[in-house]
């Protein structure tokens, strides 16, 4: 369905403009513009998909399929909406178009949620210390919000590769130059990983065009859905996409870049990455691999369920063993990433709905989990979990939004992810129940990792602050245990090494603070005292002065506020967002012509009891 007014267009320009701006304000006054302009840009794009989104037919697209007998070639209706379509390389039959379905706007309408709010989240993370590094922070941010909307939306397969390739750009540099210690060792073992796909992923598309019908429009993805490929020419071009997707999603054994990049990840960029970028995976496996190719992707299913079942549980086991926060949240990404790859080639309505769902409700989720995270990391000064314990005493508000998000990460009944992995698991069971029983052995791991991050983070006696450079309290942290406890900003008496406070209270949450955990790489110094992943000292420490945690402040609050009433709103009445994507997810199911399975207890033997 085509539209008179260019809203995908539109919702791309908004942040790609926002960005060039925010990227040439003067120095003099970017410090003060960048972030709030940036912010605006943001809102701008988000109120504009909202309205694109009230446009939005919600009408059963699903009866798609059908066959032309004069050319012998299967024909689609028109299966997206607000299409826009403008020659681009006509020699090489390229079109710019762009349209969504129901599963294309759920996730561009996530990634322009998830924007403002990881901004808002990073607004201190790079200082504004008169050099450009804060405002090409922000203005790479922006860049990649344009990338995300336009590999959603593009439905020329090259045009989607093009999109596809360009994200790898912000993404390196906001690593590279942004990330802790070992940023750059992360970011290149990122684009390494990431081109190799893409590579594997260009021969199969150039393959495709010269199976398809050709001319000026060759790549769009409606003239190339229902081509006859041939048996084994279709399961050579299968593997090529599956594989770039697989390893952008990512799945193991190609999952090894994910850890890396995430934890030495500013947290807003590592939001954007896990909860975003890695989304396009699964989405292609969906848009392309299986609709492209059903017969190969039946074909493939065995060993792809086998993959997603290692993914499963190798993610979640991996996670129970990690001592270095941002890292284990990584892991738990690989295992929920196999959960929707189950869904999605168990091939049932029920687990293909699922699935759809769950690439959403995952983005809110891992967003709350690393931004959470990062504030807990900006205050102890280590990503090591062994430098932390009792510290819903000192930080209340942070302890609760926590286990809030970890609750949706393990998937408790009433938070987001329950439905969408119930939907998962049931769809799967239908059709694969061994597979389905493996699976459900993540749900129980992932009760154990959330639950001993929760338990071994924020239970347990008040932390005790040590003074720097006195000894080794343990193995992980600095001092020798005579300064006082930690105590909430504001309340509370709290005992110095002398009994009395010995001077102003020296707060960890100051201005510059949020930067800690990344001083080498603010600063230049891949050597300096965080170069470990975490300070010297364990928990945040200063000689003969009182220290002052404080919990989230305003800024704080308002993300995650937003956060945890989506991750509640989505767990109690996911339906909206079920209307949207039930059209697409039955599309989906007439191209790969599968339907589920029959109960195995007839209707009519049900009924007579």
């Amino acid at each position: 369905m085509t539209s008179s007014f260019p809203w995908l267009t539109v919702l791309g320009l908004i942040p790609l403009v926002t960005a060039v701006v925010v990227f040439a304000l003067p120095t003099g006054v970017a410090g003060r513009a960048a972030r709030p302009v940036a912010l605006v840009g943001s809102l701008a794009a988000l109120v504009v998909g909202i309205a694109m989104w009230t446009q939005f037919k919600t009408n059963d697209l699903s009866s798609i399929v059908g066959h032309n007998e004069a050319t012998g070639k299967d024909t689609i209706s028109p299966q997206f909406q607000f299409v826009e379509t403008h020659e681009w390389i006509r020699q090489f039959g390229v079109s710019y178009q762009v349209g969504i379905d129901g599963l294309a706007l759920a996730l561009i309408l996530m990634s322009l949620v998830l924007v403002p709010v990881s901004l808002l989240a990073a607004w201190r993370d790079v200082p504004a210390d008169g050099t450009r590094r804060m405002q090409n922070y922000f203005a790479l941010m922006l860049v990649l919000e344009t990338f995300m909307v336009g590999v959603f939306s593009a439905t020329d397969v090259f045009l989607f590769y093009v999109f596809f390739e360009a994200m790898l750009i912000p993404v390196y540099f906001l690593i590279g130059s942004y990330g802790g210690a070992r940023r750059q060792y992360a970011a290149v073992k990122f684009l390494l990983f990431s081109l190799l796909g893409g590579f594997v992923m260009l021969i199969a598309v150039i393959a495709l065009y010269n199976y398809g019908p050709g001319g000026h429009q060759g790549f769009l993805l409606s003239n190339l859905t229902g081509l006859h490929l041939g048996t084994w020419p279709g399961r050579w071009l299968f593997l090529g996409f599956f594989f770039a997707f697989a390893v952008k999603a990512p799945m193991w054994p190609v999952h090894t870049w994910l850890p890396d990049a995430a934890s030495e990840s500013r947290p807003a960029t590592a939001v954007l990455l896990v909860g975003v970028l890695d989304k396009v995976g699964t989405f292609g496996m969906i848009r392309f691999c299986l609709q492209l190719f059903p017969e190969a992707s039946k074909w493939a299913t065995p060993v792809i369920i086998v993959l997603a079942l290692i993914s499963i549980i190798y993610g979640a086991l991996v996670a129970i063993g990690q001592t270095d926060i941002m890292r284990l949240i990584a892991y738990t990404s690989i295992s929920h990433f196999g959960f929707i790859v189950l869904g999605i080639f168990a091939m049932t309505s029920t687990s293909e709905a699922g699935s759809d769902l769950y690439m959403v409700n995952h983005g809110f989720t891992t967003a709350a989990l690393f931004l959470f995270g990062g504030f807990l990391v900006v205050r102890g000064k280590s990503r090591d979990i062994r430098d932390y314990g009792g510290w819903q005493r000192v930080t209340p508000v942070l302890a609760g939004v926590m286990l809030i998000a970890g609750l949706s990460a393990l998937s408790l009944p009433g938070m987001n992810s329950f439905i969408s992995e119930f939907l998962v698991m049931a769809g799967t069971f239908q059709r694969y129940k061994v597979a389905g029983g493996v699976a459900a052995v993540g749900v129980i791991l992932a009760a154990l990792y959330v639950l001993l991050l929760y338990k071994n983070v924020f239970t347990g006696p008040a932390p005790l602050a040590h003074e720097a450079g006195d000894g080794e309290p343990g193995e992980h942290g600095g001092g020798d245990g005579r300064a006082g406890e930690l105590v909430p900003a504001g309340g509370g008496s709290v005992a110095t090494q002398a009994g009395q406070a010995d001077g102003p209270h020296a707060s960890v949450h100051g201005e510059h603070s949020e930067h800690s955990e990344y001083a080498a790489s603010d600063e230049g110094d891949q050597h300096g005292a965080h170069a470990a992943g975490h300070a010297p000292t364990g928990h945040a420490a200063a000689r003969g002065r009182v220290l002052v945690v404080p919990d989230l402040d305003l800024r704080e609050r308002v993300v995650a506020g937003v956060l945890v009433a989506i991750i509640v709103a989505l767990g109690f009445y996911p339906k909206p967002v079920l209307d949207v994507l039930r059209p697409a997810t039955n599309a989906t199911m007439n191209l790969v012509q599968m339907h589920d399975p029959a109960p195995s207890v007839p209707t009519s033997q049900v009924n007579s009891k």
